[in-house]
């Protein structure tokens, strides 16, 4: 796919959500933007729902999730969004699942998981959804795969995953979930996992090449991608601290192996707890944490073709710690922390060539 030229990327200021919130989770539907729960200025899970109207940009409040909960995985099913997990108000990790039925405009609670869990990397595949890893009440991380449908209302355990952890990114590429990333208690984890669907087994690969905490994970025309984050000093260095990095680690499946690592595509800006995703065929990374006093508005992006970065337009309110979502030509970027909690809600967009 070619890349959108640099110029063609433009951003979208929605109206501020009616909650502040950081570790919100959100899902598109048909237009509307879902964001549920989170936590706000006293750091406590919240019930707040409150769905945005794209087209009119216009917020409606919703009844409150049952569970208040932040962190949860959230996706939309057909006229359903499904809430899975995450962590209530006493930073306990949840078993409990609800659905909100985007007609009815009510909540349902729906069929647990069979252990308590947060940070789960979460995807559907025709109509099923694929629940992988998270944290349990012991915080241990979990190697928990489990599939739920819909029309049963029935969580079914798979073969679990053989690295466990919590906080992974998940993508779907024909019959595989990828797993990259994530974390095991502090630790970054660097394993690189596929399961396939249709054998129901797990393919290991080349683990990432560095260790990275706060790092972010995308994927665009097949190459995975691990981008920036924090570096710890290594065991015998003892003078040097955690410092940001521009790293990029780049995995083509065709040729098996991760990128050697090259100055020449390094990320314009050191950045670490940002949003990464994939729009106009270019990896895009979106604020984050840096050198400097506040957090990054500055945002660029990578051109698989021309190997290399380049600035797009800066984020309207520069942030950390958000929650993102994508939507056709759309990449969500929602709540997180620009002083505080913030309501920001913005898109980066593909301008319409006239």
């Amino acid at each position: 796919m070619a890349a959108a030229g640099a110029g063609a990327f433009a951003w979208v200021a929605f109206p501020a959500m009616p909650t502040r919130r950081v570790y919100c989770s959100a899902a598109h539907r048909d237009g509307q933007l879902f964001v549920l729960g989170g936590c706000g200025g006293n750091g406590r899970a919240l019930g707040a729902a409150e769905v945005l109207d794209l087209p009119a940009q216009r917020w409606t409040t919703l009844p409150p999730l049952p569970t208040p909960r932040a962190g949860a995985a959230a996706l939309a099913v057909g006229k359903q969004i499904l809430v899975v997990g995450g962590v209530d108000a006493s930073q306990s990790p949840l078993a409990s699942v609800e659905v909100y039925h985007v007609d009815e405009g009510k909540w349902e609670k729906k069929a647990a998981l069979a252990q308590p869990s947060m940070g789960i990397a979460a995807v559907q595949r025709d109509g099923a959804v694929y629940a992988l890893g998270g944290m349990g009440a012991d915080t241990s991380p979990q190697a928990l795969v489990r599939v739920y449908e819909p029309a049963k209302d029935h969580w079914q355990p798979l073969p679990s995953m053989p690295t466990p952890c919590y906080g992974a990114s998940a993508f779907l590429q024909g019959n595989k979930i990828f797993l990259l990333g994530g974390r095991q208690g502090k630790l970054p984890v660097t394993s690189f996992e596929a399961f396939d669907l249709e054998t129901r087994s797990w393919t290991r690969y080349p683990s990432v090449p560095s260790r990275r905490a706060f790092a972010a994970c995308a994927a665009a025309d097949g190459v995975f991608f691990s981008l920036g984050g924090l570096q710890q000093p290594g065991p015998h260095n003892f003078y040097s601290r955690p410092h940001f990095v521009n790293t990029v680690e780049m995995f083509d499946p065709v040729q098996g192996a991760w990128s050697k690592p090259s100055r020449a595509i390094r990320m314009r800006e050191k950045r670490a707890d940002f949003v990464a995703g994939c729009l106009g065929g270019r990896v895009v990374a979106m604020g984050g944490l840096g050198n400097q006093s506040c957090p990054l508005d500055s945002v660029e992006g990578f051109s698989l073709s021309r190997k290399r970065w380049e600035p797009l337009p800066p984020m309207p309110t520069g942030r950390c710690s958000c929650s993102s979502c994508s939507a056709p030509g759309l990449l969500f970027v929602i709540g997180g922390v620009a002083q505080g909690p913030s309501g920001a809600v913005e898109a980066l967009c593909l301008r319409e060539v006239p």
